[in-house]
């Protein structure tokens, strides 16, 4: 029994950063039409932002409680800063290009990303330690778990909630949806599609963001990280289906659960077991569990 909530609370904290990114590229590319290559560098952005800012707080004497805040407005500060130049700057001379096209240009900019990283935070790894020990330590039965963890998973399902509600409850929500369903009409409507592209794109790199922002505590933060993180997020958005913020949920629940199994089990598989599950569910649902009738509403 003790193994099982092991098994379970490891793969819900991973689950839970990993959705929190996966729904930024899912988002981005429900709007905008982007496989967005140059994703998981948002995510390092924002987790060494986060390392600035939280050594920032503590240089200060700031209390620990404030090293929140300094994560939050890092990812904040990745948004404001990197949407505009990319999204105005770049991606929008090449909307209605070839999809390949697209997808080579993203990388490109991944590349040139990773060089802007070590250019400024250099090659070696920050460790963000402050945030970790806020929560104190949460028992479940025999085990003793970091509440931090807990913390991480109840952000996601706020972050979760507050997407899907922005969409779907809310007069811009429907803007953008009426936009992914057809920016001709919407813009023949009045519609500032070219705003639309703007704020979308800001959320999908802040929620990349925050999710590197919130991770940094629990990990080394290096070059190179971005290379995993797009990965597996690739793999949460291919087996939900692309565009779908219930499909990002559920990946990243398949994907955290068969890596924690893995690790637990067969440790040589952690990687290979998230290919295989996404194997399984392309095999006989080529489009993902929940991709929409149509492609492209989220």
């Amino acid at each position: 029994m003790p193994a099982i909530s092991t098994i379970l609370i490891d793969g819900l904290t991973y689950a839970s950063w990993l959705f929190i990114v996966a729904l930024g590229l899912t988002l981005v590319f429900g709007v905008l039409k982007i496989l967005n290559i140059a994703h998981g560098s948002f995510y390092a952005l924002g987790a060494y932002a986060a390392a600035s800012f939280v050594g920032w707080t503590a240089s200060e004497g700031l209390a620990p409680g404030w090293s929140l805040a300094a994560m939050l407005l890092a990812a904040v500060a990745v948004a404001v800063i990197v949407a505009p130049l990319v999204e105005r700057g770049l991606l929008r001379f090449f909307y209605g290009r070839d999809e390949v096209l697209l997808v080579l240009v993203t990388y490109a900019l991944f590349l040139i990303l990773e060089d802007v990283t070590k250019l400024v935070w250099g090659a070696n790894p920050y460790y963000v330690s402050e945030p970790y020990s806020l929560f104190g330590n949460i028992d479940v039965g025999i085990q003793s778990y970091v509440g931090y963890e807990f913390a991480l998973i109840g952000l996601a399902v706020i972050v979760g909630l507050t997407v899907w509600w922005g969409l779907n409850r809310t007069r811009q929500g429907k803007i953008v949806l009426a936009v992914i369903h057809s920016p001709e009409v919407a813009s023949s409507m009045g519609v500032n599609v070219s705003r639309v592209y703007m704020v979308a794109f800001a959320i999908g790199i802040f929620l990349a963001a925050l999710g590197g922002a919130f991770t940094a505590p629990m990990i080394s933060v290096q070059p190179g990280m971005a290379v995993s993180v797009v990965i597996v997020s690739f793999a949460v958005v291919i087996i939900g289906g692309l565009g779908s913020i219930e499909g990002a949920a559920i990946g990243a629940l398949i994907v955290g659960l068969a890596r924690s199994l893995a690790v637990h089990i067969v440790p040589v598989a952690e990687l290979f077991s998230i290919y295989v599950v996404m194997a399984v569910v392309l095999m006989f649902r080529p489009e993902g569990l929940f991709q929409r009738i149509q492609a492209r509403k989220i």
